[in-house]
């Protein structure tokens, strides 16, 4: 099948150009500029005059809850909604039931995506206190990387032993993406919030119990040890002002050795926003002040911010009921990230090419993602068309994943995601996805 883009808008490698983008069969053939006319017979044409053509969003930070937790979501419901939001790839949490800090469960989860995933795939594996053994059996093209849990944490999926922490960054060999929080920061926060406003204190404490001094410690012994071990650092969800001085910012090409990742819903919302979604907007670490979100903003161009992600996180409106203690963390996100940052494109937060950076490139560039994130001939034909100047609003019917709820209920957009296109397959045209197509194995470069 080959495929023609025409007349659009062309976002890739720091540029915006007019021109013209060619598909063949799985892979992109050809990118044609300014007056340059294509070559060659296509079986489709796709007008994208006015639109914007992009790589497809690589979103190296989701919980898609299959295993174990399907009634939330699993890997077909959520990988629609990826679709629909522009997004080709997805890395996959290991705290799934059962938890994937095992070769069997990794495995599973292959098995899983390639029988159902409507886009591309990859898993990481979870450390744990007991497991680190497993590290030589590890087959590091196909898994992007370990991610370390270095704060509160259900199961055993919480690395708090100081011996195991050094040996994880001693002996990694490829990336550790890192959540990072100090357990007793919180638990001293969370017994003086009860002692204050009882069991359950109420949501808008959320950010005084996973405080900026719990984010802050947690993420400044990350950064020692990776420094000490040459360790690759992805620290994960950033939600502080005061955590982006531990990152060097990135100049030019070079991959730094400690990288940041920003979330949408650090990027999106502050506390002042509990008072009207409540526990809609509760995660880990938790939303922070409007001074901690516009630092985020300011540091998707200064270099210090390295990819953003959704943290896609979906649980049951039942599971978000309660307070601090009580009400799930986590919040749906994968559908909506990519017009939440053309939003901030609009706002003049970023531009276009910065956005392609952080979304397309640099997970790329960060995991060694073999012939994807970029629109150049012989990659994998992973493409959006995004057209600017449709609004359109968040209605429950129109959600995909399979929660069936967004905090972004009633929130206009100004662009929207017509066409998705994933290893050269037309997967969303218009609002019609097809969910015949299914993705493949994201694969690495060691």
């Amino acid at each position: 099948m080959s495929i023609l883009l025409k007349d659009a808008l062309i976002v890739d490698s720091g540029r915006a150009f007019h021109g013209h983008l060619a598909m063949e069969g799985d892979s992109i053939s050809a990118v044609y500029e300014d007056t340059q006319l294509p070559r060659g017979h296509y079986d489709d044409i796709v007008d994208a005059a006015g639109c914007v053509v992009m790589p497809g969003v690589i979103d190296s930070h989701v919980h898609f809850r299959e295993p174990g937790l399907t009634a939330k979501a699993d890997i077909r419901s959520e990988s629609r909604a990826a679709a629909f939001g522009g997004v080709t790839s997805y890395f996959d949490m290991p705290n799934t039931q059962p938890q994937t800090v095992g070769l069997p469960q990794l495995e599973d989860k292959w098995r899983r995506a390639a029988a159902d995933s409507m886009v591309n795939y990859a898993f990481f594996f979870g450390a744990t206190n007991d497991n680190i053994g497993l590290l030589p059996s590890l087959d590091p093209h196909r898994i992007p990387g370990i991610k370390l849990f270095m704060g509160s944490s259900t199961g055993n999926m919480l690395v708090d032993k100081r011996e195991v922490l050094r040996k994880w960054f001693a002996e990694a060999g490829m990336p550790i993406m890192a959540h990072c929080e100090d357990t007793d920061i919180i638990n001293r926060e969370m017994a003086a919030a009860v002692a204050a406003y009882g069991e359950d204190p109420p949501v808008e404490r959320h950010p005084q119990i996973r405080s900026e001094e719990a984010c802050y410690a947690s993420s400044s012994l990350a950064v020692e040890l990776a420094r000490e071990y040459g360790t690759r650092l992805h620290i994960a969800h950033l939600s502080t002002a005061r955590e982006l001085a531990l990152l060097d910012p990135c100049r030019g090409d070079e991959v730094p050795a400690i990288t940041g990742e920003a979330v949408i819903a650090h990027l999106m919302f502050t506390c002042d926003d509990y008072a009207r979604l409540g526990t809609r907007i509760k995660c880990n670490p938790a939303v922070k002040t409007a001074h901690d979100r516009d630092a985020l903003r300011r540091a998707l161009t200064d270099g210090r911010i390295y990819t953003v992600a959704t943290d896609h996180a979906p649980h049951l409106l039942s599971d978000k009921e309660g307070g601090c203690r009580k009400a799930a963390s986590g919040m749906p996100m994968v559908q909506f990230s990519l017009p939440c940052m053309l939003e901030l494109v609009d706002e003049g937060v970023l531009t276009l090419p910065r956005l392609v950076e952080l979304m397309c490139h640099h997970p790329a560039r960060r995991f060694s993602v073999s012939r994807r994130g970029y629109l150049t001939p012989g990659y994998k034909a992973d493409v959006v068309v995004v057209r600017p100047n449709r609004p359109w609003t968040v209605t429950t019917d129109i959600i995909q994943s399979r929660c069936g709820w967004s905090p972004l209920e009633g929130h206009t957009f100004n662009w929207r995601v017509e066409h998705t296109f994933c290893n050269g397959r037309h997967v969303l045209d218009n609002g019609r996805c097809d969910d015949s197509i299914r993705g493949e194995a994201i694969t690495f470069r060691s």
